[in-house]
């Protein structure tokens, strides 16, 4: 059910044709849309500093509506008249970091402020790039420097914050989120982020509160159909059937489902919503009445509720997460199958390990959850070890060193839905993850899995443990330093070693 799970959706175009002259003789041609025709030479600088104003104008509406090609190039054709025109350098720095070119965007956007200091919003657009880099310090000062400048604006003071719990000042970044809502009480973005925190340092009660306004966020309007049922507030409907969303990622989706026989014992009949690919292994969940991929298959219902709102629901508190693990199953045909692929191409007597080093690349957070395959190097010191890819497709980025772990399994043709991964999980005896759905699927088996955590980490993995109550079969491993996964690598590389192998 793709409109019942979160996605990120891009539209680009190619850049625009330049605008120049043309030969004698042949008539004008027009201007692509969104570009202004060139001004005769003889234009005035009034003029011209209309012109561009206007161009720049339709250069930020061609952004918003994410056809940054086009944007792009009407950019650049400001500059090519206008080479130092700070607007222009700092709405183009706005658009490369959109399109990834972070070194580009930060360097115009910091040509922009060098002659135009004092515009606060590209000192703000500048510290999110500079977060990007992992900058830390020069990201809280940008963000600061835009708060100073206009204080009244709400948005500075959250992008403050985040830049602060880049720096693990959790304490000062709550500051900077509650003088967001000081000035616009309402702000979605603060209000998550503050759920956030709390969260993860297990003030459960209130962070589930503040959890609700992920709803809010812009990304998130539009994500479902107008509902024909109220929302559930965890009453008892004894007699009526109530409709679960999968409403945000697989990960979440899959750590939440341990919630359905709770609702199950609320209701007469759940049924869910999902992704298709989580389809088999959420009818595995106890109390799934009905699995459904399409909104307009989905039997009536008397309420709804997405997924991701139960903990809320239930008033979850750290030590009553349920813990009724496994609480998702394979498919026992999938798991001979998988039994018998295994036995018969990986080497007798090893230790099978499944790894997953990158996750999706529409997630918010890739770019710092994610490594390459190249990262992974030193696990090939250990002894008698197999490894599994568990990778449904293999990263393009990482095909040009795929032999990093020599004679490591790529059984991606066969990953064709979580029902498979959960089989081939089965027959291992370990999986090393990055914070993607494989660690919740791994989790939700029962089965050892080691997770790799990038800094800061995501709040339900809470803080400064090597354990986790969603998972007790799961161990944590977090990076020291933002962006740098070595320590994470020679701590597991060393762990692999004293795990016991199996008979050959």
């Amino acid at each position: 059910m793709s409109s019942a799970t979160s996605s990120a959706t891009s539209s680009a175009t190619a850049p625009p044709a330049p605008a120049n002259a043309v030969a004698a003789k042949v008539p004008p041609v027009p201007a692509p849309p969104g570009l202004a025709p060139p001004l005769p030479a003889a234009a005035s600088n009034a003029e011209r500093a209309k012109a561009i104003q206007e161009q720049l104008q339709r250069a930020e509406q061609a952004m918003l509506a994410k056809r940054f090609g086009e944007a792009a190039g009407i950019c650049q054709d400001v500059l090519e008249t206008a080479p130092d025109h700070p607007p222009a350098l700092a709405l183009l720095g706005t658009v490369l970091g959109h399109r990834g070119d972070l070194a580009r965007a930060t360097s115009l956007i910091e040509r922009a402020l060098a002659k135009q200091p004092a515009v606060a919003s590209w000192h703000s657009n500048l510290s999110g790039l500079y977060r990007l880099l992992y900058r830390f310090d020069d990201a809280a000062a940008a963000a600061a420097e835009a708060v100073r400048l206009q204080p009244s604006v709400p948005r500075f003071h959250v992008n403050l914050g985040k830049a602060l719990m880049d720096r693990g000042e959790r304490e000062a970044a709550l500051d900077a989120f509650l003088a967001a809502l000081a000035r616009e009480p309402a702000h979605p973005e603060a209000h998550l982020a503050i759920g956030q925190i709390l969260l993860a340092r297990g003030e459960m009660k209130p962070g589930w509160v503040e959890y609700e306004w992920r709803n809010q966020l812009d990304q998130a309007r539009g994500m479902l159909p107008k509902m024909a049922a109220p929302a559930w507030n965890g009453m008892r409907l004894p007699r009526d059937r109530i409709l679960l969303v999968g409403d945000q990622g697989y990960g979440d989706t899959l750590q939440f489902c341990r919630y359905i026989p709770e609702v199950a014992a609320r209701c007469r009949e759940v049924v869910v919503g999902c992704s298709p690919d989580l389809e088999a292994i959420i009818r595995t969940v106890r109390g799934v009445a009905g699995c459904y991929t399409r909104w307009d298959t989905i039997p009536p219902h008397k309420v709804f509720c997405l997924m991701s709102s139960l903990p809320g629901i239930f008033g979850t508190e750290l030590a009553s997460i349920p813990a009724q693990i496994p609480y998702v199953s394979a498919d026992p045909a999938q798991i001979r199958a998988w039994q018998t692929r295994f036995e018969r191409d990986l080497p007798r007597g090893t230790l099978r390990v499944g790894v997953a080093w990158a996750g999706r690349t529409t997630h918010p957070n890739d770019r710092r959850r994610s490594m390459r395959l190249a990262d992974l190097a030193p696990f090939a010191k250990a002894r008698d070890v197999a490894f599994v890819s568990l990778q449904q497709k293999f990263p393009q980025r990482d095909q040009a060193t795929p032999n990093v772990l020599s004679g490591m399994l790529d059984v991606s043709e066969a990953l064709t839905s979580f029902s498979e991964t959960a089989a081939a999980i089965v027959n291992l005896d370990l999986v090393i993850t990055v914070d993607t759905s494989v660690g919740h699927l791994a989790g939700a088996l029962g089965k050892p899995a080691w997770l790799m955590l990038a800094t800061p980490s995501d709040w339900r993995w809470l803080l400064d443990r090597a354990d986790t109550p969603w998972y007790p079969s799961l161990r944590l491993f977090r990076q020291s330093r933002a962006g740098d996964w070595s320590d994470v690598v020679s701590a597991i590389a060393a762990a692999l070693d004293s795990l016991p192998r199996r008979r050959k």
